[in-house]
């Protein structure tokens, strides 16, 4: 809980901070006129990277090794959300995530960079590392998304490894589901189903990465958020990025990614932005009974924001000060 103020009362002196900044351009221009003095501008705090839940540690770390160095937020994130694909104990992303409830692992990914160049894909099997047959869409076709047996062909083709992604430890869990195909989100359980990935590089460039294996057990074919670029993830150079955590369905309803960030152009902090559409959410479901939603947002000035429906959401930062794991303020305690 101390965490929980204290991050609280940071976000509120940053918010203040900005302001002030702010105002302090304002009134530089002003004189600027005169005096052709170069106006002051908001202090920006890069590289920057964050990322959701625990297994953002890992994933920052990759993605912290290409931006310390200069590198382009681009490949940071997709390198960092690689580590989490490829963990095999991680049963929500990539490999060993846990399967659809006829024993498939289908995955789903998207990417965004700061020019809005943007690549998905949706019910991909057999790839280990769907972010980057995203990014391929994305560079290498002049189509958003890909799905199903398109994707995978279209993977296949740009060389990437068809391999199965159904590991022992998932097998065994989804075989102990069959026993009572019980279908219901469980809040901040081990699948945290996704992760997400926002960065700035020291050029000031954004550029942010979502992938998943989705819902464990769900029904074959389903897609949620993660892949749907203003939902899962929407990133916007002028104004800076979002992505999306939980049940998909509820964020896609929202159009949740991009209301973050088109709050932020409006004027609120990451923070306010993130708090926002939380409620949104909540106020859209005549019942929010494992309904855990949690977003993260950051500006293009470096600042961030995180809320969830729930406790229990948490963030990974890395910056040049800063490597650690951030509780997200939150609407409702959970038993």
């Amino acid at each position: 809980m101390s965490n929980r103020r204290n991050f609280i009362k940071l976000s509120a002196l940053g918010g203040v901070a900005l302001l002030t900044q702010n105002a302090c351009s304002s009134e530089q221009t002003s004189t600027n006129e005169e005096s052709n003095i170069e106006p002051i501008i908001p202090t920006s705090n890069k590289p920057i990277v964050v990322s959701t839940w625990n297994h953002g540690l890992d994933a920052n770390k990759a993605a912290w090794e290409i931006l310390s160095k200069g590198g382009s937020a681009l490949d940071a994130v997709e390198a960092g959300v690689r580590v989490t694909e490829s963990d095999p104990e991680n049963m929500s992303v990539g490999l060993g995530g846990l399967p659809d409830r006829d024993g498939n692992v289908t995955l789903d990914a998207c990417i965004m960079d700061h020019n809005s160049k943007c690549g998905a894909v949706a019910f991909l099997q057999y790839i280990e590392n769907p972010i980057s047959v995203a990014r391929k869409v994305m560079e290498d076709t002049p189509h958003v998304m890909l799905a199903g047996e398109g994707a995978l062909a279209f993977a296949l083709d740009k060389g990437f490894e068809k391999k199965n992604l159904l590991t022992d430890k998932a097998k065994e869990a989804w075989e102990e589901w069959l026993k009572s195909s019980d279908y219901k989100p469980v809040i901040n359980s081990e699948n945290h189903d996704t992760i997400g990935m926002l960065a700035i590089d020291e050029s000031g460039k954004i550029a942010g990465a979502c992938t998943t294996s989705g819902m464990a057990y769900k029904i074959h074919g389903r897609v949620g958020d993660s892949p749907i670029i203003g939902a899962g993830l929407f990133v916007d150079s002028e104004v800076g990025s979002a992505c999306a955590t939980g049940v998909g369905e509820a964020v896609i309803r929202t159009a949740g990614s991009a209301m973050v960030v088109e709050l932020m152009r409006q004027g609120k902090t990451p923070q306010e932005a993130c708090i926002e559409v939380v409620n949104r959410i909540i106020k859209k479901h005549d019942s929010i009974e494992n309904l855990q939603v949690g977003f993260i947002a950051l500006d293009k000035y470096g600042n961030y924001g995180c809320h969830s429906v729930y406790a229990g959401f948490n963030i990974a930062l890395r910056d040049n000060e800063t490597e650690n794991l951030v509780d997200a303020t939150y609407e409702n305690e959970w038993e």
